[in-house]
């Protein structure tokens, strides 16, 4: 686990790359779900390190494409899926770029193709551990006390800005001198408000029972719960997904099967079995990217389309967009 300064030096490292850049049906509660605490409410957390040494902060980023369908070729054809697939991108930021987002940053400089962009463009959200010390929220707690947390980049902010202030003196997650954080719901028109969330004003050393989980359970490796990093037959499998999410086509189970399935939907027969990964049914309605490129402050597009003075904007169509992809393709290869 990196020191205070060495984190503090990493966000400022992260944040001048960034802004030099132009471009619940779920049975596992070990994740506890902040979101659906009381409007008006708070649950306090207690974050504790990763349990890989190797990784310099007590977080680790999380990059989500959500390809929608309107139904299963060959089964439930009326009743829409959603399958979240990785960005290859949230695994090695600076060597790697998403097949995907390379046609979606294009997207952005055409008006007409901007809506469809962002509805593509990948949702991020950051993974934590550590305890849930306060919540209104009723819920069955799982044995082990120590939770992940799923935060979003609102969130995010509050707590990464208030690393960088000189009044912190130790990690928030130091057993003896850290501090908890306060995630506070509050709301704003329709949608959830966390900017009132901070850590608390005073430390707190860890009781025995926490501890004592920490002892008898362990920490969390994060990284064992991000998806695996996709090869290259998953990246065109991603790829033909995109393509046909956009065109408006049912999931074809068959021929992505075995390698991205919707909640629910069982592995294909007619193929040998790859490395799946199915898609959680958990609904995250808060967690939204903040880096879409183009727009310094992204605002919802309900947002946009409620002045009723505004012109409306010329609505992309599916097969110019697709033909597009595909001129591109075609040009690339010659």
């Amino acid at each position: 686990m990196a020191s205070l300064a060495e984190i503090r030096a990493k966000l400022l490292e992260q944040d001048s790359r960034s802004s030099g850049t132009k471009s619940n049906t779920n049975k596992d509660n070990t994740v506890f779900p902040h979101w659906s605490i009381p409007d008006n409410t708070s649950a306090s957390l207690r974050f504790l390190p990763d349990g890989d040494t190797n990784n310099p902060f007590f977080w680790l980023k999380r990059e989500m494409i959500r390809l929608e369908f309107a139904g299963v070729k060959g089964g439930d054809e009326s009743k829409p899926v959603t399958i979240q697939v990785p960005c290859i991108e949230m695994y090695d930021d600076e060597k790697t770029t998403c097949p995907i987002h390379s046609e979606l940053r294009q997207w952005f400089k055409d008006p007409s193709l901007e809506d469809v962009a962002r509805k593509y463009w990948k949702k991020k959200s950051y993974l934590f551990q550590g305890f849930v010390t306060e919540s209104d929220l009723v819920e069955e707690a799982p044995e082990n006390p120590i939770r992940r947390f799923m935060i979003s980049p609102q969130i995010f902010k509050v707590i990464s800005a208030a690393l960088m202030d000189v009044d912190f003196t130790s990690l928030p997650t130091d057993y003896d001198q850290g501090t908890d954080f306060k995630v506070v719901k509050g709301q704003n028109g329709k949608w959830a408000d966390y900017s009132t969330s901070n850590w608390a004003r005073r430390e707190r050393s860890l009781n025995q029972d926490e501890l004592d989980a920490v002892e008898t359970n362990g920490l969390f490796n994060l990284s064992d719960f991000l998806p695996k990093k996709p090869d290259q037959a998953h990246l065109d499998a991603m790829v033909e997904m995109f393509e046909a999410s956009v065109d408006g086509q049912l999931y074809d189970n068959e021929k992505w099967g075995n390698y991205y399935r919707p909640w629910g939907v069982d592995a294909p027969t007619s193929k040998p079995a790859q490395s799946v990964v199915q898609s959680s049914p958990v609904v995250e309605k808060e967690i939204t990217s903040d880096e879409i490129p183009f727009k310094a402050d992204p605002v919802p597009s309900a947002a946009v389309n409620a002045d009723a003075g505004s012109e409306e904007k010329p609505k992309a169509n599916a097969q110019d967009i697709l033909a597009a992809i595909r001129n591109r393709k075609s040009g690339a290869n010659a």
